[in-house]
Order: structure tokens, then sequence, then C-alpha cells
């Protein structure tokens, strides 16, 4: 049986997160205390509903606690972030993931029992700076405050050698964790495997190793 989801907040990244979640196939449940926004979703997720995440009796009513996720994608209204968050929790919830705007508000999500709390516009914008950093990076994601996941395009100095000639790991403490050839994947590439054109390595490692290893390879 899939997965079952309730986005609260149908802003910008609510709605985002809700329409991708459908698409996938998955049942989703939107709600929004406007009208419009209500509306706007209703032609695309499974279930729409109008009602005020504050309010307790209202969560209750609509049976919260028998989703698999609910994601808080409340915007501005940090108060009712928190207030949300704190109700679902006590109301058994047993995953709630909740939009953080400010590094002290994702803290107090997570004391008050967030499962999960996400940075969407710092993402973004650690993503943009390292895109900007080198034309070569294609993705780039934080897994903790020191590592990261990096996609880099192989190019120049890369292309035409083994990873064992590159020597990643001992030169900058990175780890491939797959190459990227076309549509096809190859996971946990062995040493003698040779990186082509336009191939996309998939590294891990702390931050601060990554970014010598973009400086040295990106473009």
């Amino acid at each position: 049986m899939k997965k079952q989801f309730v986005v609260i907040g149908m802003g910008r990244f609510g709605t985002s997160v809700a329409k991708t979640l459908s698409n996938l196939g998955f049942e989703v449940l939107a709600i929004d205390s406007d009208e419009i926004r209500t509306q706007e979703i209703s032609n695309i997720v499974t279930h729409v509903v109008q009602a005020d995440s504050t309010d307790e009796e209202a969560l209750r009513a609509l049976g919260l606690r028998n989703f698999d996720v609910v994601v808080v994608a409340i915007g501005e209204d940090i108060q009712a972030s928190i207030l949300t968050t704190i109700i679902l929790k006590e109301m058994g919830v047993p995953k709630v993931i909740v939009k953080a705007q400010t590094e002290l508000h994702g803290k107090v999500l997570r004391k008050v029992g967030a499962d999960k709390v996400v940075f969407p516009e710092r993402d973004m914008g650690q993503r943009v700076a390292h895109h900007l950093i080198s034309s070569n990076i294609i993705d780039y994601i934080e897994l903790s405050e020191d590592y990261s996941i990096v996609e880099i395009l192989a190019s120049g100095q890369l292309v035409g050698k083994t990873l064992r000639q590159l020597d990643i790991r001992a030169k900058f403490g990175c780890n491939v964790m797959g190459i990227k050839t076309g549509d096809r994947m190859n996971i946990a590439p062995y040493a003698d495997d040779m990186i082509k054109e336009n191939d996309i390595l998939v590294v891990v490692g702390k931050n601060t190793d990554l970014q010598h290893f973009e400086m040295t390879f990106g473009e």
C-alpha cells in the first residue's frame, strides 16, 4: 500500500511538494486556510480541505493520525508553524516534516517534536552558490552541517582517467559514490572504471574537501 501524505500550507513550497507527490501517484490531502489556494490545488491532489491548522478539533476531525507523513509548509507565520507541529505530534502523527524560516525557528521545531526540519530557501541558495562557483556543478545536497553530496559534470582533467588514476579519495578526502553515463547509473564504481566526457560524478565528503575538489575540477 502506497504512503498517504498531508501537506499543510499551499504557498509555493507546499504547492510544489503536493503537486510532485500527486504526480508520482501518491494520495495527497492538501490543507490551507485560504479558499483561493485550496481551489487552485483541488484538481491536482486527491483531497483538499480549507481549515485552520492551529485548530486542534479541525485537525482531529480530519483523522490526520492515519496518514503516514504530514508536511507543514506554512510560510511566514512562525507561531502557526510551531503550534501546528505540536498539535500534530500530540495527535500521534507518525512523521511530521516542517519547513523552517530560520535556524532558530528550526531549533524550536525540533524541540517541540518535528521529525525533520527543512530549509528550502537556504538549501536553494546553497545550490545556486555552488552553480556560480563552477558551471560543472549539476546539483548540491547538504547531508549535515559538515557533509554534502555534489554532482559534477566530467570534463577536462577528469575525462579519460580511471578513479584509481585520479585518486580522489587520497587527494581530496572525498568518495565517488556513483557515475552517471546517460541514463545509466553505475553505483559503487570500481577503481579501474574510466570516466568519459559528460559523465556525472556523484561525490560525497566533508564540505571543505568538496569545495577543494570543485575548485580543482570545476570550470
